[in-house]
């Protein structure tokens, strides 16, 4: 009989201590009797651990690094299930990679309860597969009591996906955080300032990340959708939370986010985001080949652009500095120990004497094998010291070029390494400015981007004619897409080296 006990008790001891460890896993907090379980898990996106996290992983890493001047403030993010909108959402998240904050505020529509105001969940935490995110309790209670229309409505929350959704990619970005919860009931003018006022004022002076949860058109034709997504695009790109709100008014276009997407943009202009982009647009229809129906998803980010410093001649500063040789041994010797390190290499413990080194600088890094491209990542984004810049796109260019699989051991002595130091883009009113040899190109249009390296022309030896026309191709533009007047193109300058000099 006493063994019989002893065996239950062991039993009931691993179970605990398994549910536990479930309970731990990513999210940082244990669940109790305020966390909101998962009510999407296995259906909306993976319900088992390993698979959520590896399909995540796999979204992000298929999307090419592209960087921003300035500083992350808020994102826009679709909520479909991951099958549908997953890519979409990894190119928002993939500005957040690696990045910590001091908390996350995700303002997502309510599809089922209906309710005046916004609503804010205030305690707890919210469960996914990955573990329970714990509310910011202090910074959900301040926001509350900023206004009278935001509230605690639990049955806001319960069922509703728009805000869990987002979770799991949060949690396996940034790993650890807290967050505040809010749905919003209502989507009028009113709401959207009211919530917008109170989260401003709450956070300013703080690293705290905003996410709009949205959709954007519902159930139309494919042509329809684009043509009906392309009107809110344009109010998001150019932060133009009225013109949005009053075409949803009058249903020129859809977004069944709107008023979170509108909150949002007021918010981060509050907060000093005075840049935004429009990163991927796709709808249901380039997923499942169905186009009598679709839905609209798009990712966008909102940031405070960086200030250039001026020196005394009324330059930008270090546009003129020269990398020394030794500066780029040092860069070059970087980029190598981190794809010696392997894909989980940590950033390099060094102390870099030199100031140029530390110049916050984007950089692409090219990997060649035998003579052929073997990899190549590299932003404009001035994300940090051009040595930490190098790092990042050295194991990038190693192991997550989608085009190319993951970098062996066995290849690494045949590795050749190409490294571009970049100059900040400068938008250019005539192709005369082109200078082949000299500069990279970069070119837009609409939600089209693409961008070749100066000495790419040099290397095929391109005219500037062909080099504009195979900078439209790899934009997936036509070739003569650089004469329309919508098409942007920007310049920039880069400092080539590679270890093979």
């Amino acid at each position: 009989m006493m063994k019989q006990i002893c065996r239950y008790v062991c039993v009931f001891v691993c179970v605990v201590v398994v549910v536990l460890s479930f309970t731990r896993d990513g999210g940082g907090a244990v669940m109790g009797e305020d966390t909101r379980r998962s009510v999407i898990a296995g259906s909306w996106y993976p319900g088992t651990p390993m698979v959520l996290r590896a399909d995540i992983e796999k979204y992000c890493a298929t999307v090419p690094v592209e960087g921003i001047d300035g500083e992350v403030v808020a994102l826009v993010v679709p909520h479909a299930g991951y099958a549908y909108s997953g890519q979409v959402a990894a190119y928002a998240y993939k500005f957040i990679e690696g990045k910590s904050f001091d908390s996350v505020i995700v303002i997502g529509p309510s599809h089922r309860a209906y309710f005046p105001g916004a609503s804010i969940y205030p305690k707890g935490g919210y469960e996914t597969p990955l573990g329970v995110v714990a509310v910011d309790e202090n910074l959900a209670g301040t926001i509350i009591s900023k206004s009278e229309m935001i509230s605690s409505v639990p049955e806001a929350h319960a069922q509703e996906h728009s805000v869990e959704i987002q979770l799991p990619f949060l949690q396996v970005l940034l790993g650890e955080f807290t967050f505040v919860p809010i749905i919003m009931g209502s989507q009028d003018r009113q709401t959207c300032e009211e919530v917008a006022t109170a989260i401003s004022e709450t956070i300013k002076g703080k690293n705290v990340l905003i996410i709009a949860s949205s959709d954007l058109s519902h159930f139309h034709g494919y042509d329809q959708a684009i043509a009906m997504d392309a009107i809110a695009l344009k109010h998001i790109e150019e932060m133009d939370w009225k013109g949005l709100l009053d075409n949803l008014g009058r249903g020129t276009c859809e977004a069944c986010g709107g008023g979170p997407v509108a909150a949002t943009i007021m918010a981060a202009r509050k907060l000093g985001a005075d840049g935004s982009k429009v990163l991927h647009y796709a709808n249901s229809g380039d997923v499942t080949g169905d186009r009598r129906g679709v839905v609209g998803y798009a990712a966008a980010v909102f940031y405070r652009k960086n200030s250039p410093e001026i020196d005394g001649k009324g330059r930008k500063a270090g546009l003129e500095k020269d990398l020394s040789s030794r500066d780029k041994k040092t860069l070059l010797e970087i980029a190598r120990m981190m794809i010696q390190q392997g894909p989980a290499g940590k950033a390099a413990d060094i102390d870099v004497a030199s100031e140029v080194l530390k110049e916050q600088r984007g950089a692409f890094v090219t990997l060649k094998k035998h003579g052929q491209l073997r990899g190549c990542i590299g932003t404009f984004e001035a994300r940090g010291p051009l040595f930490r810049t190098v790092e990042e796109m050295a194991q990038a260019a190693a192991f997550n070029d989608p085009r190319f699989p993951p970098v062996t051991t066995e290849e690494l002595r045949d590795l050749s390494i190409e490294i571009s130091a970049l100059t900040p883009l400068r938008k250019v009113g005539s192709i005369d400015e082109i200078e082949v040899g000299k500069h990279g190109i970069y070119i837009i249009r609409g939600f089209y981007r693409g961008v070749l390296l100066p000495q790419v022309a040099t290397e095929y030896g391109w005219d500037k004619i062909t080099f504009l026309e195979e900078t439209c191709h790899k934009a997936g533009l036509p070739a003569d897409a650089w004469k329309d007047k919508d098409t942007e193109i920007f310049i920039f300058s880069a400092e080539v080296f590679s270890d093979g000099e």
